[in-house]
């Protein structure tokens, strides 16, 4: 499948849920930092499969904020990328990124 087609999949499967019409983009949003907190933990576990689940979790969230928007994670990958495409630095040995001017 498609990035795209499961998009659709997820917007199905949460529609069919109520989850669309039941909720709204701060609930989900709020639902996606929760999936962030476990993902993390699992990041810190170094626990592979639940890391996998974890990523698919927020982008499921995602993908719900966006739809409830009249949006898609794709545009909105599209508009960041574009944002920051032409941007110039590193990340440095503390994890600070330093932008180039």
């Amino acid at each position: 499948m498609t990035f795209e087609e499961l998009e659709q999949s997820v917007i199905a499967w949460s529609d069919a849920r109520g989850i669309i019409a039941n909720s709204d983009p701060k609930t989900q949003f709020v639902k996606a930092v929760s999936e962030m907190g476990e993902l993390a933990d699992a990041i810190n576990k170094i626990q592979i499969d639940k890391i996998s689940d974890g990523i698919g979790d927020v982008l499921v969230c995602l993908i719900n904020v966006a739809h409830m928007l009249n949006m898609n994670l794709t545009d909105c990958l599209a508009y960041a990328y574009d944002e920051i495409k032409d941007r110039k630095g590193y990340l440095n040995s503390s994890g600070v990124f330093i932008k180039e001017q």
